[in-house]
């Protein structure tokens, strides 16, 4: 815990020096359009409240950084993004949740044809035990893609950085690559069935540094084209990556709520939310 204040402490004066010798607005990423907004979405588990009345936009062709201490709602609110919380039992959901300008719980809208749009990737690698072609291969035979699988193989696997590491041995099992190279897989596995936007639930939390590395500068390249959005408890990951930050705390009765939402920079060296300042300098969490 010490050694995270440090380096949380260590971020925002590195932060800082920068803004000092850039300026206040040189080289900030502009938001742009949106691709998706939370409009006071609010969700129970039962008679549980797990997030409260949470408006956020999400924008297009940037990477997007959740965090918040432990227990405060990041993954629940990350995976209402593609109703993956439809398969908890007792989940309800009040709100809305716009993606390209339509709700996505809006009935009669089909989950699965969300999440084919809405890519996610988890925690930790999870491929099939499978070939590393049949993991990549395995969305668009399933979506019925009639072209040569092949290709698509072949070009999700350029986009996760990962073919030339694996274009020699594409029919050996997928779980005998290192961790880092299978969560590269399954980033491909995403992007093979072309989503829109992916979502991250701290990709790198299994991974060494030299892994986490590699999908950090990953989700730099992908976030030319796609929007990215990531939950992640590592605050140097969010200095280094992100365009955007979102900060998130739980209420006194446990319910996640947003605090905060900004351009990372400011949010790490200028916040406007004294919770957000205390959390950055390790003073809370």
């Amino acid at each position: 815990m010490v050694e995270e204040r440090e380096q949380a402490i260590q971020i925002g004066q590195h932060m800082a020096q920068l803004s000092e010798l850039q300026g206040d607005t040189e080289g900030e990423p502009t938001f742009g359009e949106a691709v998706m907004e939370m409009d006071h979405l609010s969700v129970w588990y039962g008679g549980f409240q797990a997030l409260r009345d949470i408006t956020l936009p999400l924008p297009s062709r940037r990477v997007t950084a959740i965090i918040g201490p432990s227990g405060c709602g990041k993954s629940t609110l990350i995976r209402c993004l593609n109703r993956m919380n439809d398969l908890i039992p007792n989940f309800r959901v009040e709100g809305r949740v716009l993606f390209e300008g339509r709700d996505i719980y809006a009935r009669g809208l089909d989950p699965v044809d969300v999440r084919r749009r809405i890519g996610m990737v988890f925690q930790k690698p999870n491929p099939f035990p499978k070939s590393i072609h049949e993991n990549v291969a395995f969305g668009p035979r399933i979506i019925g893609y009639s072209g040569r699988l092949d290709d698509i193989v072949e070009r999700a696997l350029r986009r996760a950085a990962l073919w030339d590491e694996v274009k020699d041995i594409l029919r050996r099992n997928a779980l005998t690559l290192s961790g880092g190279q299978q969560q590269r897989l399954c980033i491909a596995r995403a992007l093979a069935i072309e989503p829109e936007v992916i979502l991250m639930d701290e990709p790198c939390s299994a991974l060494d540094p030299v892994a986490t590395l590699k999908i950090e500068d990953l989700m730099r390249e992908l976030a030319e084209s796609y929007a990215i959005i990531i939950v992640t408890h590592n605050m140097q990951q969010a200095a280094r990556v992100a365009d955007f930050t979102a900060v998130m705390m739980m209420a006194p009765d446990r319910a996640g709520q947003m605090v905060e939402f900004g351009r990372t920079r400011q949010i790490f060296t200028n916040p406007r939310d004294k919770r957000t300042e205390d959390y950055i300098t390790g003073r809370f969490g």
